[in-house]
């Protein structure tokens, strides 16, 4: 007898803690009883799979989300599940790149585009799909009409991040906690204002323990965190610190996990801006947490250049973070673009004397070029290959292990982009 509907996620590390979210909503509705999940991280074992999947259910869902970077894998993925299996699949696609780009993502052969925050939205799609019913009335998702045009059934309001898991429950798949959502920043590099929005929501206190426990329970207890700027939690306006939520965060989570157990904040999956780097949330760090290392968003050494991507911080902001996080015994990080629109010899010459100061005083600095992102107010703008003498300098620091990172990747991926954007030509 075959079962009512699948659900089968790509699952890869890339997306993965976007899923969680997803299906951690998705697991308080009662549709969650007539699904089966399937959770498949390799592409070709998920395309293998799906032709027993499909025997086996009445319904099959795909659902993908992705980031810019990935557009050419997924496009070439998705012809693969079309040539196979036709139209047995109904393919959803989220994340920042469908919603920064819904009509190019549709033109990919995707069936149903989920723009910004996912989880009340899906849990409408999954139960109009389980009842047989249009999708029309849906607010927050992007499809082709019989006539290939457009249609944007509207904004969603955002969602209260208390009402749902952070991850799934019922499915067992633990990870890390997001507990604020949204940036008031909207740097012009950046996508995650435009998708969460600009005021920040943070998940309560209260519910934030309720699944710590959880992983307690099942013996975990190195705790992470998701946010877009590790010091705002319980910020009001995400620009000025609240230190005592902070701290009632953090000593709370400290109690209830295990002796050896471990928080980590500030570092990877997140970072910490700049200007909110001061003694006394390093102090909480070193009181309450784990980890060696804080993550530094600088990305410029030019006063200029991060007032034209509305950083909202100064030079001086960064080199104070770094003074105090590497004089408190912790290691820093510290995120570098480079080739930011606007960029002149001037502007390079002070990133190249930056990051070698920051160096010196014995920061790593983490390398990357700019890649240009839909919807951001940079989206439109070219790309250079790097300048000679910044690359003579990142070679310098790399060789004596003071810096790391992927930038001469994206600077290839980058000019793909651009060309993308500029011509919605996937080539």
């Amino acid at each position: 007898m075959k079962k009512r509907i699948a659900l089968v996620l790509y699952y890869n590390k890339y997306n993965k803690y976007s899923f969680n979210a997803l299906i951690g909503a998705l697991e308080q509705d009662k549709l969650v009883d007539v699904l089966e999940v399937f959770f498949i991280a390799k592409r070709y074992e998920l395309i293998d799979r799906l032709g027993e999947i499909i025997s086996t259910h009445d319904q099959v869902v795909l659902a993908i989300s992705f980031f810019t970077t990935q557009l050419w894998e997924i496009n070439e993925f998705i012809k693969l599940i079309r040539q196979r299996f036709a139209n047995k699949i109904l393919i959803i696609a989220g994340g920042p790149h469908p919603t920064g780009d819904p009509k190019g993502t549709l033109k990919m052969g995707v069936d149903v585009v989920v723009l910004g925050e996912g989880e009340e939205t899906f849990i409408e799609l999954m139960q109009k799909i389980n009842n047989g019913e249009p999708f029309l009335n849906i607010k927050g998702i992007g499809i082709l009409k019989d006539d290939k045009e457009y249609l944007f059934t509207g904004k969603r309001i955002k969602i209260d991040l208390n009402k749902y898991a952070p991850f799934p429950v019922i499915y067992r798949k633990k990870g890390p906690i997001e507990i604020t959502r949204g940036c008031p920043h909207a740097c012009s590099f950046c996508q995650t204002s435009h998708i969460f929005g600009t005021l920040p929501r943070h998940r309560n206190i209260e519910s934030i323990i309720k699944y710590v426990k959880m992983m307690k329970e099942e013996g975990l207890g190195h705790i992470r965190f998701v946010t877009p700027n590790a010091f705002s939690y319980g910020s009001l306006d995400g620009k000025t610190l609240n230190l005592r939520k902070l701290e009632e965060l953090l000593s709370k989570v400290k109690n209830i996990i295990p002796p050896e157990g471990k928080i980590f904040l500030g570092s990877f999956p997140s970072e910490v801006r700049p200007e909110h780097v001061n003694e006394e949330t390093i102090g909480l760090l070193l009181k309450y947490a784990s980890n060696d290392n804080i993550v530094i968003g600088a990305q410029s050494g030019s006063q200029k250049i991060l007032d034209r991507c509305n950083r909202a911080h100064t030079i001086e902001d960064i080199r104070s973070a770094v003074t105090l996080t590497v004089k408190s015994g912790l290691k820093a990080y510290v995120d570098f673009i480079f080739g930011l629109p606007g960029e002149d010899k001037e502007d390079i010459k002070q990133t190249i004397y930056l990051m070698e100061h920051l160096a010196k005083i014995g920061a790593k600095i983490h390398t990357h070029s700019f890649i240009p992102l839909p919807t951001t107010a940079f989206a439109m703008n070219p790309v250079h290959r790097i300048d000679k003498e910044l690359l003579k300098a990142i070679n310098i620091l790399t060789a004596k292990g003071k810096s790391f990172g992927t930038w001469e990747a994206q600077e290839k991926i980058a000019k793909k982009v651009s060309r993308y954007l500029r011509t919605n030509e996937l080539v």
